[in-house]
């Protein structure tokens, strides 16, 4: 886990401020955007490009529609795309309706158009437990699993690793801590197989895993869930498997704290704006005489759709937004 620094205490070298921040990739990025766009970018100046390009990303509608090395090079674009993801499709867990991975996987491509089906499998069975990834589940589990599998992937990636040591019989003091290398070697191979192995076995010490992963926690440099929120889960088992240990890592509170993008549990389907904007909607076509109620409910649902979602980021308004009355006013002020 980092620890957020402020640019208003003194005593944080540069250096160290930048580097948490992210504050050099994002003015790279902007600067490539402009260079990218620059022909639609200058006509409303470079000033407020800027301006607004900061806002977005202060704002967390900056990873709105972006490829997904960019969503996922720092630890508040991860943030930021959970919490996009839940607020765009909050409504289909307030409905209950169930989907495969497959659908979840559909969901996020219109976010994020490389979004890696990979990542969205590896969210599947953290919810079923490594059984068919094909059964159907709710949002709310999926939206756990998946915050959890997206905001932590490298970690989880080298515990995963560590666990199948443990379950192949090696002993803690051999268990090397994995390098990006050995990941990439090491995690498509025989997951499977140690999963239903672990099945047979009961899984692995819970006490013995905690050891290892507080000694990995040590030495690693990218984020990492609570250590107190990991014990206490591993302290809840005599035996305990990966996906199973992910599965009540993924439902702790401390993981919505710790990463900031979700309510917590009991609001996870509340959305007063939303509500609110769907209640004046039902009650235009309550009211509306003499009308197409289809007609109207479509209009009116376009509109709603407009005002509860997420601000489209500037990379991809279009020209005609910024042309229409030739002003420096602001094109879209919905917030998220």
């Amino acid at each position: 886990m980092t620890t957020k620094v402020s640019r208003f205490n003194s005593t944080v070298p540069v250096d160290e401020y930048l580097a948490e921040t992210n504050v050099l990739f994002y003015l790279s990025d902007a600067v490539t955007q402009l260079l990218e766009h620059k022909d639609e970018y200058t006509q409303f100046g470079v000033i407020r490009y800027f301006a607004e390009y900061f806002s977005s990303v202060k704002n967390s509608n900056h990873v709105l529609f972006r490829e997904y090395n960019y969503i996922r090079a720092t630890p508040h674009n991860r943030a930021s795309f959970i919490r996009v993801f839940w607020r765009c499709y909050r409504q289909i867990g307030k409905s209950g309706d169930l989907l495969s991975m497959l659908e979840f996987r559909s969901l996020l491509l219109l976010l994020c158009p490389d979004f890696p089906v990979e990542l969205v499998q590896n969210a599947a069975r953290i919810v079923l437990m490594d059984d068919a990834v094909d059964c159907l589940m709710s949002f709310s589990d999926f939206l756990c699993a998946f915050q959890l599998q997206f905001y932590y992937q490298e970690f989880l990636d080298s515990v995963l690793v560590i666990y199948q040591d443990l379950l192949s019989g090696k002993s803690p003091n051999t268990v090397i801590v994995p390098t990006s290398t050995s990941l990439e070697q090491l995690l498509p191979v025989a997951l499977e197989e140690n999963e239903r192995e672990a099945q047979q076995q009961g899984g692995v010490d819970p006490s013995t895993l905690a050891e290892c992963i507080d000694a990995l926690c040590d030495r690693f440099k990218h984020s990492h869930p609570p250590r107190s929120c990991m014990r206490e889960v591993l302290e809840q088992t005599d035996k305990v498997s990966y996906y199973s240990f992910l599965m009540r890592l993924a439902k702790h509170d401390a993981i919505n704290h710790n990463i900031g993008a979700l309510p917590n549990k009991s609001e996870l389907l509340v959305d007063p704006e939303m509500d609110q904007e769907l209640d004046k909607l039902i009650s235009q076509i309550s009211v509306s005489p003499g009308s197409n109620s289809s007609g109207s409910a479509v209009g009116g649902l376009k509109e709603v759709q407009k005002k509860a979602s997420p601000r489209r980021n500037i990379h991809h308004r279009r020209k005609m937004e910024v042309e229409s009355d030739g002003s420096t006013e602001e094109t879209d002020s919905s917030e998220n």
